[in-house]
Formats: structure tokens, C-alpha cells, sequence
């Protein structure tokens, strides 16, 4: 096994590289250059010789840190030049990642590097119904991206065979351990040709991850990135020591000011409860959690992409299977129970080498576990005692106007209609989310966010205007103005179809 270290390269030989130079093949490197990414990451840099040569591969690097695009291109530069029909029931390559909302962001990014090449690809994922993806499988489909469950499930009935398989790519390897999934994988992988191409790639590398790969990867070469661009080093790390009285106030507040925000609870429950008072609040949010149904999951994150959501309130399926650019903020409103759960949710921020911001709300109660937590977690947090949201420490941490929506997002789902409407709407907003604004930006003294023009949204959405149409509190705002930064290393907040998160991936 050979072991290369991203930080034994230097920050010259990284940059001066290039898609081109990796030997990527040139019309994948050209659908690159139309979305913007035109220099690989470090993780990219360092894995693609060995697996475009056909090599089996184990690469490690943070979340955000360009894995998806390290597997994507070798996936279909090793389908192109094996030139095989997909036979029906029978794919070509198995991409397999553990939540259905990060295969379905793998697909977006997959879909215009296999159009390129006349490749077909399907999903397949549990919360819908199979019956499409049977007859998609029944097609024929050169790459199957899965969860592993539903897989198993179609295996077993007979309509989907594994027999053919040149690639399979695991994907956060790691959390399919944290969730269970590993006998299932491992099921999967048995049944996938031993002499095919295996790609693992993980945020960590650790004994679970340790068992799959002395049993189903040949010779694999090892490359590391995190040392190279850890986000973790790019992130402000705060605690806020607060009264359980002040939990709901202070969350408003940071919600409200400029720019996406994530909160993170511990629970279902308390993050559908959490999303409401919110809403209630005036600040447009939704939630995330394993209680939704698909339907509902798909509609909440295009509301959140769009920009007609401001805040996304998700319980850990959020931390590792969703993938969204200009998170300004990352809040910790429950703090997690170990210090991978506290890096991968605050993985949401400092994407791609960009700042960003982590905090964490920590009662009295608390103390002891979130100094253990921190302390595993390798940081060293700015601690600050808030007695209520007019603490000056919430306007330095979430600068900018803070803008209050009357009754926050509604969704116009009826219940008592049988037809439903998936469009997330903004109340007391005036135009539902409509319009061509909606980004929104946080500025930061000395080197922060500042707001730009916002992109279109999740599926090519425009972004919602609900945020710069939003009636503003009638509280004194704080902080400087929207969009506004004096720093010199700003950032847009704009919302992004899915296609372009993947200059992140």
C-alpha cells in the first residue's frame, strides 16, 4: 500500500496543476471549464493520476474538500474507453454514498459529464416509490448511484445484477459506518467483480473504514488532504454560554442577519419544533430530518438552495449528506455528543478553502461536555457569556441588518386538496418568492462575507425576492448594513443551481 500525504506537496505544485495535466480526458476537462473549475483540488491533485490509471484508490479529505469530481472523472473516463453497452438490469458503475439527498447532489454534478459522453445514470434511494427505478434499470444504466438499502432491496428481487461492474465508488465511507450500513456494503461489494476498479473515499480513516479495505481493495494507493486546506483552521469557533431562556432569541437573531444559515439539533423532534418557532419568529426556515418524507426533503432544500429559506434547522443526515455553497453560518443550537459529529455539521461553512463562521450554544448545564468536545475537536473556541439577544458578540458573529418575515416561510401544501403544490412560499412577503434577487450577504470586518449578486436557484430556480422584499422588525437592527463588508476577502451568499456546488465537490 502507498501513502502520500497532499501536504508533502507544495502550494505551488498544487495550483500550477491542472485537469489537463492530470490527464483528464479533454472533453470532461472542457465541460469543467463551462462551470468555472479549472484548477483541481488538492484531493483531486493527488488522487486522479492513480485512479484515471486504473488503480484502486483511498482517499481522505474533509467534506468540501472536491472528493466527488476525484471519483466522477476517472468513473467515466473508464467507462468511455471500455466502449460497453449497459445491458439491461445489469450497470456499468455503482457509485455508493449513504443519504439520498448526497447521491441525488453526486448526480447533479455527474449528469453533464456522462451527457457528454452518451453515458445514462439512475438513482436509486428508499422514501419514493421503486417503480421507476426498475424501469430504469430495466433500460439498461452505465452508472448506478444508491444508498445502499434500496440496492439491496432490488438485488433481492431479482432487477438489478452486479456482474458487470468496472468501478465502485464508496463514498463517505465513514458515515455509512456511523449509520450502519457496512454489512450492507459489504453485501454489495461481494457481489461486484473482484478484478474491478474500487474507489474509497472518506473523511476519515479509521478501523471500521480499515475492514473494507483490506477485504475489497488491491494495493490501494492512500492520499490524504486534509492537512493541505482543513477548513477547520478557516473557521471562527465560538461558544456561547446562554440561559435556556435565551436559546430561542438568540438563534432569531443570528438567523436573521445576512446570509444562510444552518442550525443543527439533536433530535427529529426538536429540529421540526426548532424550524417552527423560527417560522413563527419571522425568520424563513425549514427543516431537515429523517422524518420527512422524500418529497418533502426535496421540496425543503430547493426552498433553502433558492434562497426563499434563509435557514435550514437539520438534524445529523445534514452534517455529511448535503452539500450547499455560502453557508455563512454554522450554528450548533444542541451541541453533538462527539467531535466528528461537531466537524463534519461545522463542515457546512468554509467550503473550498472560504471562511466562515461556528457557534456553538452551550447552557450551564453543558459546560463540561462541550469543553470535552471542543478539546477532542482539535479548536480552541472564543467563549462568551450572553445573557439575551442584545449582546453585541450576535452582531460580530452575524453582521448586518436583521430582517424579520412575518409568519417566517409557508409552504402551500393544502392538506385538503388532492393537489399539491411543492413551491415554498414567503409570508407576508408580497410575491411568494418570485423575482430574479434573493442572495444575501454578510459582511465581516477585517477579511469576512460580503453579499453579491445572487445565482440561480436549485434546479435552475430563479432565487427567491422574498428576502429583499422581507418587512423589516420593527426593532433597531444592528450590526453593519446588508451586504455590506469591510474586509478584503468577501464572499457572495447568492443562491447556486446544483450544478454549480461542484466547483466545492
Amino acid at each position: 500500500m502507498r501513502h502520500t500525504n497532499v501536504s508533502d506537496l507544495s502550494v505551488t505544485q498544487i495550483h500550477q496543476s491542472s485537469f489537463a495535466a492530470l490527464k483528464v480526458p479533454a472533453d470532461l476537462v472542457a465541460v469543467l471549464n463551462a462551470q468555472g473549475i479549472t484548477i483541481p483540488t488538492p484531493i483531486q491533485a493527488a488522487t486522479l493520476p492513480d485512479s484515471l490509471a486504473g488503480r484502486d484508490v483511498l482517499g481522505r479529505g474533509r467534506t468540501g474538500s472536491g472528493k466527488t469530481y476525484a471519483f466522477l472523472l476517472p468513473v467515466v473516463a473508464r467507462l468511455v474507453a471500455s466502449n460497453r453497452a449497459a445491458a439491461p438490469g445489469k450497470p456499468r458503475a455503482l457509485i455508493l454514498a449513504p443519504t439520498r439527498e448526497l447521491v441525488g447532489q453526486i448526480h447533479e454534478a455527474l449528469k453533464p459529464l456522462a451527457a457528454t459522453n452518451g453515458l445514462s445514470t439512475m438513482t436509486i434511494f428508499g422514501g419514493v416509490g421503486q417503480n421507476p427505478q426498475v424501469q430504469n434499470l430495466r433500460r439498461g444504466a452505465d452508472i448506478v448511484l444508491a444508498c445502499p438499502g434500496r440496492l439491496e432491496d432490488l438485488i433481492g428481487q431479482g432487477h438489478c445484477n452486479l456482474g458487470n461492474i468496472e468501478v465502485t465508488v464508496l463514498d463517505e465511507a465513514d458515515h455509512m459506518a456511523d449509520l450502519g450500513f457496512l454489512p450492507a456494503v459489504r453485501r454489495i461489494l461481494e457481489r461486484t467483480p473482484s478484478n474491478g476498479q474500487r474507489l474509497l473515499f472518506s473523511a476519515t480513516l479509521d478501523n471500521a473504514i480499515d475492514v473494507l479495505v483490506k477485504k475489497f481493495l488491491h494495493s490501494p494507493v492512500v492520499h490524504e488532504a486534509d492537512s493541505a486546506q482543513s477548513p477547520v483552521s478557516k473557521m471562527d469557533h465560538h461558544v456561547l454560554h446562554i440561559g435556556r431562556e435565551s436559546r430561542i432569541p438568540v438563534l432569531v437573531d443570528l438567523a436573521s442577519a445576512p446570509g444562510r444559515t444552518v442550525v443543527f439539533t439533536r433530535t427529529k423532534h426538536g429540529a421540526k419544533a426548532l424550524a417552527r418557532q423560527l417560522n413563527k419568529s419571522g425568520v424563513p426556515s425549514v427543516d431537515l430530518h429523517g422524518n420527512l418524507s422524500q418529497n418533502a426533503r426535496t421540496r425543503n432544500m430547493e426552498a433553502f438552495h433558492s434562497g426563499q429559506a434563509t435557514t435550514l434547522v437539520a438534524t445529523d443526515i445534514a452534517a455529511r449528506g448535503i452539500h450547499v455553497d455560502d453557508v455563512a453560518l454554522v450554528v450548533h443550537a444542541d451541541p453533538p455528543t462527539e467531535h466528528k459529529a461537531y466537524l463534519h455539521r461545522s463542515g457546512r461553512t468554509a467550503r473550498a478553502g472560504a471562511a466562515g463562521t461556528v457557534v456553538t450554544l452551550m447552557t450551564d448545564e453543558q459546560v463540561r461536555d462541550v469543553r470535552q468536545l471542543t478539546r477532542a475537536a482539535g479548536i480552541k473556541p472564543t467563549t462568551t457569556k450572553v445573557t439575551g439577544a442584545s449582546h453585541p458578540m450576535l452582531a460580530t458573529l452575524a453582521p448586518g441588518e436583521r430582517v424579520l418575515v412575518p409568519g417566517g416561510l409557508t409552504l402551500d401544501v393544502p392538506t385538503s386538496s388532492p393537489q399539491r403544490s411543492s413551491k415554498p412560499k414567503a409570508s407576508g412577503a408580497g410575491n411568494g418568492g418570485g423575482g430574479n434577487g434573493g442572495g444575501r450577504g454578510r459582511g465581516r470586518s477585517g477579511g469576512g462575507r460580503s453579499g453579491g449578486p445572487a445565482a440561480a436557484g436549485a434546479g435552475s430556480k430563479p432565487a427567491g425576492s422574498s428576502n429583499r422584499n422581507r418587512r423589516r422588525s420593527g426593532g433597531p437592527s444592528t450590526g453593519s448594513s446588508t451586504g455590506s463588508s469591510s474586509g478584503s476577502a468577501g464572499r457572495s451568499s447568492g443562491g447556486h443551481s446544483a450544478a454549480s456546488f461542484s466547483s466545492h465537490r
